[in-house]
């Protein structure tokens, strides 16, 4: 596995509905999600406090020790975000073949961390961007904090491959890389074979898609040393109501 980061193809934020809407995805630098949010960056950087300690994901199928996480669900109707009552995560097989068709039920995120105003106004941030393209009544989001480790000496933060989500956009923010090689992003047209590869480094750079248009994927990490992990934040936003079991629509 190489050491060599491939640099991500920033977007200037000036082209960011732009490149959403001809390309299918974006990459931003930190500075420019810190003005999407409205706050100053180190507000944002203030968050990274709450991938300390994050529980063990108990729902790896590869019996892997390697993935920890936290969810939590919101709706924005306009200019009002409300966190909903925790929930579990739920996907299709056919988004996702390795861990779909099971409720998933991950530990909510921090009352202090939904609660910041920095938290809030990202989120409020992001919703008006997808506003310009695609204007809806409510926008039904999920976040998920990730932290892979490299506990047993490799650690994946795509264990079920290059996918999609199942909604409309997905925010994935990274937020720290420590001693580690590997974490290479992967993106491809869902009806083509192009496809770009690249390596976000820098806290709180931000690749934005259209789950619609892109299939993503990021490969396995590695230590540099005796241990190292990736922290990320991935956010999906969805029009048409949360994905649910069908069993819970029959109770």
């Amino acid at each position: 596995m190489s050491t060599t980061n491939l640099s991500p193809p920033l977007t200037p934020i000036k082209e960011l509905a732009g490149s959403l809407r001809n390309d299918g995805f974006a990459v931003l630098a930190p500075n420019d999600v810190a003005h999407i949010a409205g706050v100053p960056l180190n507000q944002l950087m203030d968050l990274n406090q709450f991938w300390e300690a994050l529980p063990r994901d108990p729902y790896l199928k590869d019996g892997g020790r390697y993935r920890f996480r936290r969810h939590s669900s919101f709706e924005v109707k306009g200019e009002s975000l409300s966190m909903v009552p925790h929930r579990a995560h739920w996907q299709s097989v056919n988004y996702n073949a390795l861990h779909g068709g099971i409720e998933r039920w991950f530990e909510p995120s921090q009352v202090q961390l939904t609660a910041s105003p920095a938290w809030q106004s990202l989120l409020l941030g992001l919703v008006r961007v997808l506003n310009g393209l695609k204007p809806v009544t409510t926008w039904f989001i999920e976040a998920h904090q990730f932290r892979i480790d490299t506990t047993d000496g490799i650690g994946r933060p795509t264990p079920e491959g290059a996918h999609r989500d199942g909604v409309d956009f997905v925010a994935v923010f990274l937020l720290n890389r420590v001693n580690i090689k590997g974490g290479e992003t992967r993106i491809f047209e869902a009806g083509g074979s192009a496809g770009l590869r690249f390596t976000l480094t820098e806290p709180w750079s931000l690749l934005l898609m259209n789950d619609e248009r892109m299939i993503h994927e990021s490969t396995p990490i590695q230590p540099l040393g005796a241990h190292g992990y990736r922290d990320t934040l991935v956010i999906t936003f969805r029009s048409n109501g949360f994905q649910d079991s069908p069993s819970r629509s029959q109770q």
